[in-house]
């Protein structure tokens, strides 16, 4: 099984809460699965925690989080053929593209895919690709 997070489920890593919890629990299901996300999501997130806190403290230890996790991921490139897929879903679905490129990245891995994120917009697209969504 592939688990496959979108930048809302990176960020939930970084961040005490609930989501923090489900995020933990979907990667706590063993060693030898896969943890992958799209080269975007890194991209995304980053700039998402000046939002969350204006001290540089903080912000710096979530930036560590983030990048801790980051390392134990497989990156899915944003190549043509990740794009290409995303914009036709993009043209299908009801979604964003920037949404589109996490579920097209996630449609290239070997299934069954968990897919976990934060962002009601790609839940209903994500089980339509044929993903098990994981959320809160």
């Amino acid at each position: 099984m592939t688990i496959v997070l979108d930048t809302s489920a990176l960020l939930a890593v970084a961040v005490e809460g609930t989501q923090r919890g489900v995020v933990l629990g979907a990667l706590d299901g063993g060693t030898d699965e896969p943890w992958a996300a799209s080269a975007l999501a890194l991209t995304e997130a980053l700039p998402a925690i000046d939002r969350l806190t204006d001290e540089t403290v903080l912000r710096s230890d979530l930036e560590d989080a983030i990048r801790v996790i980051w390392d134990h991921l497989l990156v899915v490139p944003l190549d043509q053929r990740c794009l290409d897929g995303a914009a036709s879903l993009a043209r299908a679905q009801p979604v964003r593209l920037t949404d589109a490129i996490h579920l097209s990245a996630a449609d290239r891995l070997p299934r069954p895919i968990h897919f976990v994120t934060f962002d009601p917009g790609q839940i209903g697209v994500a089980l339509g690709l044929g993903f098990d969504v994981v959320s809160s």
